[in-house]
């Protein structure tokens, strides 16, 4: 499997994106702005996308998406989600206002998209990638995923803070390689941090007490203009995990 990053920052400007994965050449984990640096032929091949949750920042390339190659493709493309997300998007986003509900155009029976239920614990393989939701803690209803081929794992937590459901299952993954982990505030909005759910280097160094595995880590959803310091607080605060920033590009073999 190869993940390549094309959106990991917690803000826009500069060349920076929001959160979007391409999972080999047809599997989205997430759709963020950086979903908008593919290229046409890349995004016709894409037949799944699996959201961690319905944040914006998270999901709002869908839509264009869907209705960039939804009429040049010859099924729907599927959204792996869990039920609390897809009330949302239908609700606020594919409620024919705010944009088209894509699960009827042109037809009920012929759409452009769909939506799969994802429940925790549920592990969907696709041509023996096994993607398997894991949990989260967010102001809103969330999920990480653990991506595996078999040979190995990469886990990836999603928007997430202090939780303790997500290490125990984590330390049971035995053929975990990558650890890609967020941290979107530096210590000084530890308050702010803890008010919007995400970790400050403060709060992940609590909870990585709490980590039995050895992987190579990396760091998503860094604020711009405060990725240094965040950075900078996390190799002081951590260097036996040796944490790395997360880069727009930036590929993982697995």
């Amino acid at each position: 499997m190869r993940l390549r990053t094309l959106g990991c920052s917690g803000g826009i400007g500069s060349g920076e994106q929001t959160t979007a994965f391409l999972l080999d050449d047809d599997i989205l984990i997430d759709a963020g702005t950086g979903v908008g640096n593919l290229r046409m032929d890349e995004m016709i091949k894409i037949d799944h996308i699996f959201l961690t949750h319905a944040h914006l920042d998270h999901v709002v390339f869908v839509p264009f998406l869907v209705d960039t190659v939804g009429y040049v493709r010859n099924k729907p493309i599927t959204i792996h989600i869990t039920e609390a997300t897809r009330d949302v998007l239908q609700d606020h986003l594919f409620n024919w206002h705010l944009w088209p509900d894509f699960t009827k155009i042109p037809s009920q029976h012929t759409p452009y998209m769909r939506y799969q239920i994802l429940a925790m614990g549920d592990t969907i393989d696709l041509q023996g990638r096994k993607i398997t939701p894991l949990p989260a803690n967010h102001v809103v209803p969330t999920v990480g995923y653990q991506l595996d081929s078999g040979r190995s794992s990469l886990v990836f937590t999603s928007d997430t803070t202090t939780n303790p459901e997500f290490w125990a299952i984590v330390n049971k993954i035995q053929n975990l390689k990558y650890l890609i982990i967020e941290s979107a505030f530096c210590n000084k909005k530890r308050d702010v941090a803890i008010r919007s759910k995400h970790y400050c280097p403060s709060l992940l160094m609590e909870d990585l007490k709490k980590f039995e595995r050895h992987a190579e880590m990396y760091i998503t959803h860094l604020k711009p203009g405060e990725s240094d310091i965040t950075m900078d607080e996390i190799h002081k605060t951590m260097p036996q995990f040796n944490p790395r920033k997360l880069e727009n590009n930036q590929t993982f073999e697995f």
